[in-house]
């Protein structure tokens, strides 16, 4: 994975205090799924509390799109086993 300070502008900006945020289509690129992956999350409420950047688009964090993938593959997990039992 290349270092934070390497990143192009399309895997997301870097604010004043080093944060790394994504839109919604660089939020997926970054995890390597699709757009309907994080509309799904958000309807989940996994990501909430979105910022607007000067276009208006919603924009989150690096960490909020990480808490966001760890919840999605617990609920995933949870599943799983509940189907396995």
């Amino acid at each position: 994975m290349p270092h934070p300070t390497d990143r192009a502008p399309e895997h997301g900006r870097e604010d004043a205090d080093g944060g790394i945020w994504f839109t919604v289509a660089q939020a997926a690129a970054f995890i390597g799924g699709s757009r309907q992956t994080i509309y799904s999350w958000e309807r989940r409420g996994h990501l909430t509390h979105p910022k607007h950047d000067e276009l208006g688009r919603r924009i989150y964090s690096q960490q909020q799109i990480a808490a966001a993938a760890r919840t999605a593959r617990q609920n995933t997990a949870r599943t799983a086993r509940r189907i396995a039992a």
